[in-house]
C-alpha cells in the first residue's frame, strides 16, 4: 500500500493548492511585527491632539522597541509582548473606584486586583487630564513596567494632555 501511494504522481490542482498554501504560510509571517488594536470611538476633539500626541511618541518605553499598529490609528505598541497606548480612549467603567497611582504629578489609575497581583496585565488610564490616554502592560514586564512605562511617557504627557483639575488623592 505505502509503494502505491509513493508511485503516484501528484495531480497538478493538488501541487498547485500545496503551491498557494506554502505562499500563505510565509506571507502570514511577514508581519509579524505588527501589532493589532481593535477600533475604538475618539471624540471629534480629540482626533487631532492624539494625532499629535502620537507622532512624537517615544521609540522605546519601558526598554522595548516601538512597533507597527494596525487597525486603530489612534494607538502605539512598543515591545513583545506588546505594551499599547490608546489615546481617546473611554474612561473605564470602574475608573471613579479605581486605586490612582502618582508620578512626578501624573495621575494614573489602576484598577485594584491589577495593582496588588503582578501576575495580571496592568490597564493604566491617565487620570485626570484630556485626551485619556488607556496604557496596557502585559504582566511580563512586571514588577517595574508600569512605572517604566510612567517614567517614559511622562513629557509627553506634560506637553500633549491638559489637566481637567482634577487630582489623584
Amino acid at each position: 500500500m505505502l509503494t502505491a501511494l509513493a508511485s503516484r504522481r501528484p495531480s497538478p490542482r493538488g501541487v498547485a493548492g500545496a503551491a498557494v498554501l506554502s505562499a500563505g504560510l510565509l506571507l502570514s509571517g511577514c508581519g509579524g511585527d505588527d501589532v493589532h488594536v481593535d477600533r475604538f470611538p475618539v471624540s471629534a476633539a480629540g482626533h487631532e491632539t492624539c494625532q499629535r500626541l502620537l507622532s512624537v511618541l517615544p521609540d522605546t518605553v519601558a526598554e522595548q522597541r516601538r512597533r507597527t499598529v494596525t487597525g486603530s490609528t489612534y494607538a502605539a505598541a512598543w515591545g513583545d509582548p506588546a505594551i499599547v497606548l490608546r489615546c481617546g480612549a473611554p474612561l473605564p467603567k470602574s475608573f471613579a473606584g479605581d486605586p490612582c497611582i502618582t508620578r512626578n504629578g501624573i495621575g494614573w489609575s489602576v484598577p485594584s486586583d491589577q495593582a496588588d497581583d503582578l501576575h495580571l496585565d496592568a490597564v493604566m488610564t491617565l487620570a485626570f487630564r484630556s485626551p485619556v490616554l488607556q496604557v496596557r502592560v502585559p504582566a511580563h514586564y512586571r514588577p517595574n513596567g508600569p512605572a517604566e512605562v510612567m517614567a517614559d511617557l511622562d513629557a509627553v504627557v506634560r506637553a500633549h494632555t491638559v489637566s481637567t483639575g482634577k487630582h489623584c488623592s
